[in-house]
């Protein structure tokens, strides 16, 4: 049965020329991969590599960053952890509705995460998506600790296919739904990421939370 909606305003709904150009950046992405062969790029690259020093605090020399992960093939998300959180959840894949808008996960189960099925799985070349409620009705939900999740902290996801994709955290951000920037968080970068995505900033009954927190993460290591 398909997700139900908020019957409030969602506060992740995204405009279907937001999710139109995702698709079209991921297929970029994916394509280029393919020729490279990991996928990654060339090891310490992107906009989040940490450059490599000449020497340790004592003076000697630091060893070599290590490779990064070869990308996983494509297989079905099915829980959700973040250890440091407490998070440990089952998936529910989400779409599009007839309006081109991404569903939620059902109200009723605010526990559960949703991923966005029409993007890459975790895991895979590509930015995956993952979405939750940080409340409802009832209460706290799956996310309300979101943007308390720490630089260097482990995601990590588990697959139908028994692997798991372990993502380490880089950033979290706060963004204005009114000037949400698409490419910085759905654009390709070179590398398997991740975003999860939930509410924040302030809430009002008739639109909804104002803002959106955003975790941006990248793949160390698959299991």
């Amino acid at each position: 049965m398909a997700p139900r909606r908020y019957r409030r305003r969602p506060w992740y709904r995204t405009r279907a020329y937001r999710l139109a150009r995702t698709a079209l950046l991921v297929f970029v992405l994916v394509t280029l991969g393919s020729r490279c062969g990991s996928g990654g790029g060339a090891a310490g690259s992107g906009p989040h590599a940490v450059a490599a020093g000449t020497g340790s605090a004592q003076g000697g020399p630091t060893a070599p960053p290590a490779p990064p992960p070869r990308p996983l093939p494509r297989s079905r998300p099915t829980s959700f952890r973040v250890p440091s959180l407490g998070i440990d959840a089952p998936i529910t894949p989400l779409r599009l509705d007839r309006n081109q808008e991404l569903e939620t996960p059902p109200v009723d189960r605010p526990r559960l995460v949703g991923w966005y099925q029409g993007g890459p799985t975790p895991g895979e070349a590509g930015t995956a998506v993952a979405v939750g409620h940080r409340d409802t009705r009832t209460g706290p939900a799956v996310f309300a600790g979101l943007a308390q999740v720490k630089p260097g902290k482990p995601v990590e996801v588990r697959r139908a296919d028994g692997r798991v994709a372990v993502y380490s955290v880089d950033r979290v951000k706060v963004y204005d739904k009114a000037g949400f920037p698409d490419e910085e968080v759905y654009g390709p970068t070179g590398r398997p990421e991740l975003r999860v995505l939930t509410c924040g900033g302030l809430f009002s009954r008739r639109t909804g939370y104002t803002s959106n927190v955003v975790v941006f993460a990248h793949l160390t290591a698959t299991r």
